[in-house]
């Protein structure tokens, strides 16, 4: 019997495909090896979001190539599309899939061995129009299960790749997410997440139907206990949208809302389609409904001609919002955006400095919405073994992360926990 091995970088998108291809190995005989193992094949997936990623997929091209000399080695994902040449000239590559055809990896994977050929099916992304099909209902991480609902990106934000990588907007047919969404559950995932390239652009391509119309139906299912959302664009929100959400007692009250700069005049440069008056509107529109939601995300820093005073601005926005958690990023050079053209880049000492004093205020907001809860009562659904000895941790329904004294007996349970103290980036707690 043949070996795969995946390595995956960037988003969970990327680690749902990933789940799903390797689903379609194993369907096909092959063993399901760890990364680091020896493999007849190697799959990466790649990203391209980040000059980082791109960097990752091509070492552990290398690696895999000298793991095993005679392996397959695939390569699929935003960095494929993106880079096809540039990839194909890596020594060792035999296969090259970008956004289309990753259901047919393995059909290709052996036509590249019998062939003894390189194969580059990457095409023109701009002319996909049809949601591509992956089952992923067997293989998941931990407790918590990813349905894929939407594939590719209007936006076009003046920094981001993804558009070009991903392609147009196409979303998944609604019975087909009803369905591995009741296989999920029937498999004992207790929290579904409903996941995409750009989730609130759902059904946006198909007509009479949207992401709430999905988020209702899959609330139905019996058994399911838990609907959280990956991030999502703040115009989504609206008095409608979370009067409706708000009557739906297995939703999760924890809103990745996508900022990226707490300036308007940075805002703008993005190409972002809000600006902080109407951002702070939809945060007040989600307190107003759920006022114990976590409301998390993504800022970047060092923005091309980001000044001193529109750093500030992003600073005191993020003071003002009180957000439960900010992911930081420095913003990366991505050759063919038309942030990349722009002459007034920020020095890295820079970025390094505002990011700094952004991620310390981040720590310390997360640890003032972590206060809110102590010596209050909430669900943790146990996912894995904690660190701390003799621990088991888990996320309450607000992505809260804590830690109680358990055994891995309770892993994939609902625990009514207490919680008691924080603990370095999470809360202690204990079973009631």
């Amino acid at each position: 019997m043949e070996s795969v091995s995946f390595y995956t970088l960037g988003c969970k998108v990327n680690q749902y495909e990933t789940d799903a291809i390797a689903e379609s190995f194993r369907n096909n005989g092959y063993n399901i090896n760890n990364h680091n193992e020896k493999s007849d094949v190697y799959v990466i997936n790649t990203c391209s979001v980040t000059n980082l990623g791109e960097r990752k997929s091509r070492q552990f091209i290398r690696k895999s190539k000298k793991e095993n000399p005679q392996a397959i080695i695939c390569v699929i994902g935003c960095y494929a599309q993106i880079s096809p040449e540039e990839v194909s000239n890596i020594a060792g590559v035999d296969l090259i899939i970008g956004t289309k055809e990753k259901n047919r990896i393995v059909e290709l994977c052996e036509k590249a061995k019998n062939e003894n050929t390189k194969i580059n099916i990457v095409e023109n992304v701009m002319d996909i129009n049809k949601f591509e099909e992956l089952d992923a209902n067997s293989i998941q991480e931990n407790t918590r299960a990813y349905i894929k609902i939407q594939e590719g990106c209007n936006q076009f934000c003046s920094y981001c790749i993804i558009p070009y990588a991903r392609g147009p907007i196409r979303s998944r047919d609604f019975e087909n997410i009803i369905k591995e969404a009741k296989t999920l559950v029937d498999k004992g995932f207790k929290e579904l997440v409903l996941t995409g390239i750009h989730v609130a652009s759902y059904g946006k391509d198909l007509g009479e139907i949207s992401l709430i119309d999905v988020i209702e139906e899959v609330h139905k299912i019996q058994g399911l206990k838990r609907i959280r959302l990956s991030s999502i664009e703040p115009m989504l929100i609206t008095d409608e949208f979370m009067k409706r959400l708000s009557r739906l007692t297995k939703i999760c009250p924890h809103f990745h809302l996508s900022l990226q700069s707490g300036s308007d005049t940075v805002l703008f440069r993005m190409n972002r389609k809000y600006n902080t008056k109407q951002y702070k509107e939809r945060v007040e529109i989600i307190r107003a409904f759920m006022p114990d939601a976590a409301i998390t995300t993504d800022i970047i820093v060092g923005f091309p001609g980001e000044t001193k005073e529109e750093f500030e601005e992003t600073y005191e926005f993020v003071k003002e919002i009180k957000f439960a958690n900010v992911h930081v990023f420095k913003y990366s050079k991505r050759e063919g955006t038309p942030a990349a053209e722009k002459k007034d880049q920020i020095h890295g000492t820079i970025k390094n400095d505002r990011s700094k004093k952004l991620i310390d205020l981040a720590e310390e907001q997360s640890k003032d919405f972590m206060k809110k809860f102590l010596n209050k009562e909430k669900d943790i659904l146990i996912e894995s073994t904690s660190r701390k000895e003799g621990y088991m941790e888990g996320y309450t329904d607000n992505y809260i992360r804590v830690a109680i004294k358990a055994s891995k007996e309770l892993e994939n349970e609902i625990i009514d926990t207490k919680l008691i103290e924080i603990e370095d980036d999470k809360v202690l707690g204990e079973i009631i």
